[in-house]
């Protein structure tokens, strides 16, 4: 029996057995087996496959962060594209203009944002319809997915089944478990919380699923049997924002309807007429959650004109990798002014974590 019928025949089984405290294990061995299966066919067909042939979705990282559009064909995601930065990506009234990825550079507040504009999807994406796989994979190494909706087509759960089906997990947190392999020993689980949703037994028949015989296991919440496979399949994790394009075309009660009947949040926008364009800009920025540090040369003045712009909890070490590669090579130390020290120009490790507006002096070695 091949890897397809296989999952056949647990999908079939997962169909047709109820749900209930006597089935729990065993449902939730089948979906270790199908998670499984999923990834070993999916590395079977592109080792086939190999590169794609012609253009390449791949996109040099540059600017502060990365964004990326998922949204079905004829949202506006060109347009949209072209509004927020200065890219001239190519528009139509017709589906599939965008047969590639085409970059642009949004500044706002000092931030660079690289955003990109992706091929429409459709459903069964992730199952390869499409261009599918190939369009979603590129979220993989995105800081923030832009949902980009058309007010008469709100229907945002599909692009996030499809974004889910390929092991993205939008709006979601890492489960905070940690599972190390040993070279012997057997398993030991070290839960620490009372009560849990998976239990010690299930979490050491996954982990077997996985051919897993000598591991550490410590859970510091509480999981599910899904939440555990995830750790164990490296999913990715990204937030997202909603973009409800087009309502030009429509009045306010409309909008006000729409968001009763979808029941989230959404940023309503029309690139083509330019509304609320710079609302969305913001809305980025914040999501991206950007701090702004101030450098100060040794006996100099900082420059509060061109902040440097770093993500919330970074380190001096994060300050010097972005600056430049080498730069914690010749560090000696750094001192700080602002709310991230007791007192103004504080010595500091690389270690230390900044806080937005601090200003920084980084010492190198003589």
């Amino acid at each position: 029996m091949g890897i397809p019928e296989k999952i056949k025949a647990i999908k079939d089984e997962m169909h047709k057995t109820q749900i209930n405290k006597a089935t729990e294990r065993h449902i939730g061995l089948l979906k270790a087996k199908l998670a499984k299966l999923t990834r070993e066919q999916d590395e079977s067909k592109q080792r086939k496959v190999g590169k794609v042939k012609g253009e390449s979705f791949d996109v040099r990282r540059s600017g502060d962060a990365t964004v990326v559009f998922i949204g079905f064909p004829s949202v506006g995601k060109s347009t949209l594209l072209n509004s927020l930065t200065n890219a001239k990506s190519k528009t139509a009234k017709y589906q599939f203009t965008t047969l590639t990825v085409v970059p642009g550079m949004m500044e706002h507040r000092s931030a660079k944002i690289q955003i990109l504009d992706l091929p429409g999807i459709i459903e069964g994406a992730s199952s390869g319809k499409g261009l599918g796989k190939r369009v979603l994979s590129v979220a993989r190494n995105a800081d923030l997915v832009l949902l980009v909706l058309d007010v008469f087509h709100p229907n945002h759960i599909v692009l996030r089944k499809e974004l889910r089906n390929i092991g993205i997990r939008i709006d979601e947190q890492p489960p905070n478990v940690i599972v190390e392999k040993t070279s012997s020993g057997g398993i030991g689980v070290n839960t620490q919380v009372k009560l849990m949703k998976i239990s010690e037994n299930l979490i050491k028949d996954i982990l077997r699923v996985y051919d897993i015989n000598n591991a550490r296991v410590i859970v510091r919440e509480d999981v599910t049997d899904e939440q555990f496979i995830d750790v164990l399949e490296d999913r990715t994790y990204v937030r997202s924002l909603i973009v409800m394009n087009k309502i030009d075309l429509v009045n306010q009660d409309f909008i006000n309807e729409l968001q009763d009947k979808i029941k989230i949040d959404f940023i309503p926008i029309s690139a083509d007429s330019n509304i609320n364009i710079e609302a969305l800009k913001e809305a980025i920025f914040n999501t991206l959650n950007f701090i702004r540090i101030y450098m100060r040369p040794k006996n100099g003045k900082p420059d509060y004109d061109q902040p440097l712009i770093t993500r919330n909890d970074s380190t001096v070490l994060a300050v010097c990798n972005k600056i430049h590669r080498n730069m914690k090579n010749e560090f000696r130390y750094a001192m700080v002014w602002g709310k991230s020290v007791k007192f103004g120009g504080q010595k500091v490790g690389m270690n230390h974590v900044l806080l937005d507006e601090d200003v920084l002096t980084i010492v190198k070695k003589l």
